[in-house]
């Protein structure tokens, strides 16, 4: 066995699936090391969702195979979504990748890793989109790169839904559930090795349990979860919109452990542009859809994503969006331009709208939301939150750093810590009282009280 090194791009669902392979190869024998440079064997997990994570895809793969050449690596594995993508394609161009794996096969890591192995096997008979099954279980052996206290359990794999301008599924095929038992025992075992905050993670965590004939199987798994004694946060990411029902809003708000957030991407306001997306709606029923969230659970904090530059999207369409966002007030927004995408539906639409405009419409969106960001937070100056501590700042070895419950690890933000009582020695993953006392557009400056 030799030593291995892993790249993982993409998101945390993608970063699950790294775990779950560094643990398999643990498991056999393989050394997990943290520089690439120095290991035998490399192994890129990629992104293929859009141009830009194909990019960054493709610049790490060269970057490995370039070890290669020098003599450091004697072999490289590329996984992920990009080969479910592109498979044919990257065997082609990339003659000196020693082995392709897709997202469904990620349980054959042991056979790509093998240098003794043909890995053109795996080329030859990938496992088709339609019909994935591959989901990883409780028994399925993981490394976490996670911080200690903070882990994600992916609750399903795959997507049903017809947007049209997603390839999700045909990269990860249908939508399919986890066992109920299953993340209960992963949540505790993950509880008793210290970690605070379980981040639930699916292309789709609304749907979760459908597929098993079950229903509010979102809400009762946010419950059980929050019967775990070693636990402080639950955390649910990607939510649909169409699939926000009461009982998962009740257990959200009735629930002490889960965190008053709501991850939930919408991507437009405008109907015509929805409809162009194929996710229905309105800017009035969503606005709809807020006002229940925020009557169901009070204080909630709201994450969305909206996408600019949709083929059709015109300036009216652009206006009613930047209208909704003023009136709905999210706590927190991420805006990203178009990305034409072969093989989605939308690829073929007409009226592509040029990408400088797309990117001018996303800039003047992202104004307006730090306007908005940057009066909530001021509103914050002098509160009292409770903040789970994560030590030193990425920004400065003078702060600590923390989160709140409305702050999702790297995605929304922190909390800055520049004061310390005397004789306190605050522990990463412990909630401590902060008092705010400075305000930024994303960031906030505490004192732990």
């Amino acid at each position: 066995m030799s030593k291995v090194g892993f790249v993982s791009l993409g998101c945390p669902k993608n970063l699950v699936d790294s775990e779950v392979m560094m643990g398999t190869l643990k498991e056999a024998g393989w050394e997990i090391i943290n520089n690439a440079e120095e290991a035998e064997t490399i192994v890129v997990n990629t992104c293929g969702f859009i141009e830009s994570a194909k990019q960054e895809s493709i610049d790490a793969i060269l970057e490995a195979t370039a070890l290669k050449s020098e003599g450091n690596a004697k072999r490289v594995v590329v996984a992920g979504c990009l080969v479910e993508r592109y498979r044919d394609e990257l065997v082609k161009e990339l003659p000196e990748v020693d082995a392709f794996i897709g997202t469904s096969q990620v349980n054959e890591i042991l056979k790509a890793a093998d240098a003794n192995f043909d890995a053109k096997q795996l080329t030859i008979k990938p496992i088709g989109n339609k019909t994935a099954t591959y989901l990883y279980d409780l028994d399925t052996p993981r490394i976490r790169a996670t911080d200690s206290h903070t882990a994600f359990i992916k609750i399903a794999e795959g997507c049903d839904r017809p947007c049209t301008f997603c390839s999700i599924p045909g990269m990860r095929g249908s939508f399919r559930s986890r066992r109920f038992g299953s993340i209960i025992e992963e949540a505790r075992n993950l509880a008793k090795d210290g970690v605070k905050e379980i981040v639930l993670v699916a292309q789709d965590s609304s749907r979760y349990g459908e597929d098993l004939g079950e229903v509010d199987a979102l809400a009762a798994l946010i419950r059980a979860l929050g019967e775990i004694d070693e636990l402080e946060w639950v955390r649910v990411m990607y939510a649909y919109p169409t699939h926000i029902s009461d009982a998962f809003l009740a257990a959200i708000a009735e629930t002490p452990k889960a965190v008053k957030y709501l991850d939930m991407p919408l991507q437009h306001a405008s109907r015509s542009v929805l409809k162009l997306m194929k996710r229905g709606g309105t800017r009035k029923s969503l606005e709809r859809l807020i006002g229940r969230v925020r009557e169901r659970v009070p204080g909630i904090t709201i994450r969305t994503t909206f996408i600019t530059g949709f083929p059709g999207e015109t300036d009216e369409d652009f206006e009613e969006l930047l209208t909704f966002v003023r009136n709905c007030r999210f706590d927190n927004v991420g805006v990203f331009t178009y990305s034409d995408e072969e093989g989605t539906p939308a690829f073929d639409l007409p009226n592509k709208v040029d990408p400088k405009v797309a990117k001018k419409r996303r800039d003047r969106l992202m104004k307006e939301q730090a306007k908005i960001s940057r009066q909530l937070n001021r509103s914050k100056i002098g509160r009292v939150f409770p903040v789970m501590f994560e030590g030193l700042s990425q920004e400065s070895d003078l702060l600590f750093q923390g989160r709140s419950e409305g702050q999702a690890q790297e995605i929304d933000g922190y909390i800055l810590i520049n004061d310390v009582p005397e004789g306190l020695d605050p522990q990463i993953g412990e909630i401590y009282n902060v008092r705010i006392t400075e305000a930024y557009e994303y960031d906030l400056i505490g004192e732990i009280i």
